[in-house]
């Protein structure tokens, strides 16, 4: 992993071993397979809009889906049918009740949202069924395209889940009973137990947030999954419905739409910034992993995540990546100009929160023309930094500079606060100047002026 990558690895592997140690909660043991599964796994997981991933813990272990899925079969739904026609039968309201409740609108009898059971069993039940194409594939390849990979069945867990899911198919045949149940009610709770039992790592849940955290394209593999519309309607419900009747206060809190499971997976998304992931099998009494939640809010409040915050702009963070020998240099010498083509320079502009601080982290290890070439960071046109993106780039910097190479900062509003080139401090440590050409001059061994 890069020096300046491992920024952003060091504050999930903090969060892992500061959470890691929680006992709190207990197994989903009314299905009987999860009860088997090992109580203190624990992983977390971070892709980014450009498709970086960032890991801790038990990110690569497989488990069941569970109520996760239901976000991501409510998009293929709106995408095949459309919002008007699955609102026809699901409802898009937060029921304020658990997971498993009887939620139905007294007059149509239509479940209050696609995230508790009842409206999950309708929205699989609404996917089309074909010859070419059964109900289940097209939910499958659907779940697979959004994970950058294909997907199985954990098949255990399948037959233990419809050996005990008589709520489940009670739920069924009371929505048919009302009328708005489209297909056979054993047909559509079979689906549905096949659907939970889909089998994932954290790794692909964040890759699936991050999907739809980029409108629907995921950003490992530059498949359109689903349009951007779709995207942006299935995380309006995850924000308002996806922690069923502790929704309102994850929003106050967390700030972040999301989706639980009871095998403990917990994923969550920033709107063009990141898809997160959370596995730890320990539930509390609403069948969210305790785990998950309390490192999920850390991370929100550490990273100022909150979607409410207001954010930089990050894709228009970077405006040059390039090596100082690509830069005009007047009266440079021909020595000069090839010590310059070592020096990797990064310049960046507006307000930096941690979504640009990932992105110029990422823009400095482009940079590096040498393996441990030199690098300088310009902020000349930065606006701000804040608490969490100073830290950020502050530690790569450091990373970098103590990995051998000359690591300067022209930084004439000195925001990052570092050492200017007479300052006496380690010679790890990234220097700190006024221009950008004397931040150069530095790193090619040469007077800063």
């Amino acid at each position: 992993m890069s020096p300046a990558a491992e920024a952003v690895t060091d504050a999930l592997r903090e969060l892992h071993t500061r959470f890691a140690g929680l006992r709190d909660g207990r197994l989903a043991n009314y299905i009987p397979q999860l009860a088997r599964t090992e109580p203190d796994a624990f992983g977390l997981a971070l892709i980014s809009m450009d498709g970086h991933r960032y890991s801790a813990g038990d990110a690569g272990t497989p488990f069941t889906m569970q109520s996760v899925s239901k976000p991501f079969v409510y998009a293929l739904a709106l995408s095949v049918l459309g919002l008007d026609e699955v609102c026809r039968w699901v409802s898009a309201e937060p029921s304020g009740e658990a997971y498993n409740a009887i939620s139905l609108e007294p007059d149509t009898g239509r479940p209050d949202n696609a995230m508790v059971n009842a409206g999950a069993i309708i929205t699989t039940a609404l996917i089309p069924d074909t010859a070419d194409a059964p109900r289940f594939e097209r939910i499958l390849d659907c779940l697979s395209r959004f994970a950058g990979r294909r997907l199985d069945v954990d098949e255990q867990v399948y037959a233990s889940e419809a050996a005990t899911g008589d709520r489940n198919r009670a739920l069924a045949y009371l929505i048919r009973s009302t009328g708005p149940l489209p297909v056979d009610p054993v047909a559509a709770v079979e689906t549905y137990f096949r659907q939970c039992a889909v089998r994932v790592t954290a790794l692909d849940l964040a890759a699936m947030a991050a999907t739809l955290a980029n409108g629907g394209v995921n950003p490992l593999t530059g498949d359109v999954v689903v349009p951007e519309p779709v995207a942006a309607q299935v995380l309006a419900v995850m924000a308002t419905c996806g922690m069923y009747d502790a929704s309102g206060e994850w929003l106050l809190r967390v700030g972040l739409p999301a989706k639980s499971g009871v095998s403990g997976g917990l994923i969550a998304a920033g709107p063009a910034r990141f898809g997160l992931a959370t596995y730890s099998p320990r539930l509390d009494p609403s069948g969210t992993s305790v785990r998950g939640r309390a490192a999920l809010g850390a991370l929100s409040e550490r990273l100022g995540l909150h979607l409410m915050h207001n954010p930089a702009l990050a894709a228009s963070t970077v405006t040059l990546v390039a090596t100082a020998g690509d830069l005009p240099a007047a009266g440079a010498a021909p020595q000069d100009r090839a010590l310059r083509e070592r020096v990797g320079v990064v310049a960046a502009q507006g307000a930096i929160d941690f979504t640009a601080a990932e992105r110029v982290l990422y823009a400095l290890d482009e940079s590096r023309t040498q393996g441990a070439g030199p690098v300088v960071l310009d902020l000349g046109q930065v606006t701000g930094v804040d608490r969490v993106a100073r830290a950020m780039l502050r530690g790569g910097l450091g990373r970098i500079a103590a990995d051998g190479a000359r690591t300067a900062v022209a930084d004439p509003a000195r925001r990052l606060a570092l050492p200017g080139p007479g300052q006496r401090d380690a010679p790890t440590v990234p220097r700190s100047f006024v221009t950008r050409e004397q931040a150069v001059a530095w790193c090619t061994g040469g007077p800063a002026g």
